[in-house]
């Protein structure tokens, strides 16, 4: 079954259906989350790990007020829908929802996924959603982040060369 991008795309009680029927077919359910403000190519790794850990991956997409609570003032820099719909045309993810919240903390108590995936600049015992996840005898997983791949650092990149291209003029 060929699912669309923006059939992926689901409001958390939607997709709570959804995977409830995916957990009653005996599937493993992931949930990872973040801002995903420019993808590269550190987020697909991530991604796809994260998906061979189950059958279903789920990313739980910061909206843009709690991305500027987090990120500080400019940020995010693509806005969330556009986000939600790239990151959901992405083969390795299967749904994309958002959460207002600063941490995923209930977006996790209402979806309940099998496995709980952050990356690597997180150690497990500081991982927003752990226990719930592990009281109900599900695994929390922290995957090794890709060295010199990160939004800031793509920021910073192209601020230096604008500050450049300036100082030529």
């Amino acid at each position: 079954m060929t699912v669309s991008s923006h059939e992926r795309i689901q409001p958390r009680q939607e997709l709570k259906a959804i995977l409830d029927r995916a957990k009653a077919q005996g599937k493993k359910i992931v949930f990872t989350n973040g801002c995903f403000d420019l993808i590269h190519l550190g987020h697909v790794r991530l991604l796809e790990k994260a998906r061979s850990l189950g059958d279903v991956l789920v990313v739980g997409l910061n909206s843009d007020s709690s991305v500027t609570k987090l990120k500080g003032k400019g940020r995010p820099v693509v806005p969330e829908v556009e986000r939600a719909e790239i990151v959901s045309a992405l083969s390795c993810v299967d749904f994309v929802t958002s959460f207002e919240e600063e941490t995923p903390q209930k977006i996790i108590q209402e979806l309940a996924p099998d496995v709980l995936v952050k990356g690597g600049d997180w150690p497990v015992g500081q991982i927003v959603g752990r226990q719930v996840v592990e009281l109900n005898d599900g695994e929390v997983v922290s995957i090794d982040l890709e060295k010199g791949f990160s939004t800031s650092g793509i920021i910073e990149r192209i601020r230096r060369a604008s500050r450049a291209e300036l100082s030529e003029k």
